[in-house]
């Protein structure tokens, strides 16, 4: 499933193309138009127009219902598979470890060396072609267990975008299943600076509090919220200007309803919490 809002053609239709490449698979996909009708779709792929841009979580959410299969695969508008195996790799190691619900490749920019470390998931960060159980994902491609997905819930529509990989993460675990960076394979995207835009600091801010308030019980979500806070302070205590955005982020992501239904309310089980304390994550920092 591709979502797009049809501001990058070209990139579009590489990652499609890329789709479509894929063996040993059967695909079923769909590309969701958030705010778009899309157009000029290659044959085989199906399309699903939204009337108005919901944002990405959302976005996701709203194409699953209309795609059939035992696994899901998300990948954003600007992303592609270079090896024609990813998807049937991935698959099998699911079946092969029922246990893991979730994976995110390994993400490169094939015109550059120097892949920011962003984009593995992990604290300790390490070599990016290291294989390892991880409590976040970077968002623009990922597989999971159709039943890992229904039972974690999917993604967590208000957050607009920012650190719903984090929650999914989070609730895929809660729900008995492992997450896992697959250090060897790789999927490509383009090195983008998402810090470029203001609205990054307050997003960043305001999700990490909901993040804390939807999912983390006392006093995990004080812990939480209060480790990155520290963190945030350090980093960008020469930046008052972003600092200053992403406090009102901060104070914003207390005042507002970060849950969307009584549903999305429940919070991390005591057995979720455990599980991840146990593989090294224990959700404070």
């Amino acid at each position: 499933m591709v979502l797009t809002q049809g501001k990058r053609p070209d990139d579009l239709r590489r990652g499609l193309d890329s789709l479509l490449a894929q063996r040993g698979v059967d695909l079923d996909i769909l590309c969701v138009g958030n705010g778009w009708e899309p157009t000029g779709l290659p044959n085989g792929v199906r399309s699903l127009a939204l009337p108005k841009n919901v944002g990405i979580p959302a976005g996701r959410n709203e194409g699953v219902p209309h795609v059939s299969g035992e696994f899901l695969f998300f990948l954003d508008d600007d992303a592609w598979l270079p090896d024609d195996t990813t998807l049937m790799r991935m698959a099998q190691r699911m079946r092969t470890q029922p246990r893991i619900g979730l994976i995110q490749p390994r993400v490169v920019d094939p015109s550059r060396e120097d892949a920011p470390t962003r984009w593995i998931p992990r604290l300790k960060k390490g070599s990016a072609e290291h294989s390892s159980n991880v409590f976040s994902v970077w968002e623009g491609a990922v597989a999971l267990q159709r039943r890992a997905f229904d039972e974690s819930g999917g993604w967590p529509a208000p957050f607009w975008y920012a650190h719903e990989g984090i929650e999914l993460a989070w609730r895929v675990w809660d729900a008995g299943y492992q997450v896992w960076y697959m250090g060897d394979l790789s999927v490509a995207h383009p090195v983008i600076d998402p810090k470029r835009h203001d609205e990054y600091y307050y997003m960043n801010a305001r999700n990490r509090v909901w993040l804390a308030r939807r999912n983390l019980p006392f006093p995990f979500s004080w812990a939480y919220v209060g480790s990155w806070t520290a963190v945030q302070c350090l980093r960008w205590a020469n930046r008052p200007d972003q600092l200053r955005t992403w406090f009102t982020g901060w104070r914003d992501g207390w005042r507002d309803e970060p849950w969307a239904d009584e549903e999305a309310r429940r919070k991390l089980s005591g057995r979720g919490l455990l599980a991840m304390a146990v593989h090294g994550r224990p959700p404070v920092v």
